[in-house]
């Protein structure tokens, strides 16, 4: 893979939001199944009046039911199409784009980016409240009900020993080829005056549902059901254990993708690119 850009072609950046509920997740799938990517790419193809479609590249590719505020992406336009479009092109695509997805910025990207591959980190919020009445009808959409009274210390004690470089094997669903190696950089929870409580997960990147599983051993922490010590241990074993719950998906939203200055995008990209190991551990490619 390269990040040089076809000639003739311009790389564009998309700075864009979502509500996932309605979503089967970002990436396109056979079977006409609705999905981000497929919506954005047939307006950009239906505005621009192409016949080919342009294929997206994202930063973070959210399951179904997953919402974002900060995702980005990219994508190679002929440079004729883009001088052509590009000045009207933001505001047609409010206009073809359904009202679940908003795209809010269309610029070219500078040399050496890549939407995926030049991220340095991603910010995930995953948002739960233990309210004895349930969740406010008006957020149903965005905050998950957990049943059981939560300690946040507990939660907040119990996560930090999962930050750091470690094999996440036993939070993430396996995926071929795939290693599970990943930093996190941050894993706190804070109780708002709403009483939401809000997670807020960073790392250099994330395994398939791997936010998701953290969110569930904490819970299982914070309701007293398993000590602070638990999540760190299961980590250490690194097999999935069946009492870590996959949370549901609508409380998740990816926040944020962090980038670094723009002469540095060449050298992440490359360095994101490579195998990487643990002490020990043979190497492994990046997903």
């Amino acid at each position: 893979m390269s990040d040089e850009v076809a000639p003739g072609h311009v790389r564009v950046r998309l700075d864009l939001s979502y509500d996932g509920t309605a979503f089967h997740g970002w990436a396109k799938q056979a079977g006409g199944r609705r999905t981000v990517q497929g919506e954005i790419e047939d307006a950009l193809r239906t505005v621009t009046r192409s016949k080919e479609t342009y294929e997206l590249t994202v930063a973070g590719r959210t399951d179904a039911g997953v919402h974002a505020r900060g995702q980005v992406a990219h994508v190679d336009l002929p440079e004729e199409l883009w001088r052509e479009h590009h000045q009207k092109l933001l505001k047609r695509l409010a206009g073809r784009l359904p009202k679940d997805v908003r795209v809010w910025a269309l610029r070219e990207a500078p040399s050496g980016f890549d939407a995926r591959f030049s991220a340095v980190w991603r910010r995930y919020a995953y948002r739960v409240t233990d309210n004895p009445g349930g969740v406010d009808p008006l957020l149903r959409g965005h905050v998950l009900w957990h049943d059981w009274p939560l300690d946040v210390d507990a939660m907040n004690e119990a996560a930090r020993a999962l930050l750091g470089e470690h094999d996440f094997a036993a939070y993430c669903k396996k995926r071929e080829g795939a290693t599970t190696i990943r930093t996190l950089q941050e894993l706190s929870l804070v109780r708002g005056e709403d009483g939401i409580i809000t997670a807020t997960v960073r790392a250099d990147a994330f395994c398939h549902n791997m936010v998701r599983s953290l969110i569930g051993a904490l819970l299982f922490v914070g309701d007293g059901h398993r000590g602070p010590e638990w999540p760190g241990k299961v980590l250490a074993a690194g097999v999935r254990d069946s009492a870590v719950h996959v949370v549901r998906p609508h409380g998740l939203t990816l926040e944020e993708v962090g980038y670094p200055a723009d002469e540095l995008l060449a050298a992440r990209s490359k360095e994101a690119r490579n195998k990487r190991s643990l002490p020990g551990l043979p190497g492994c490619e990046t997903c």
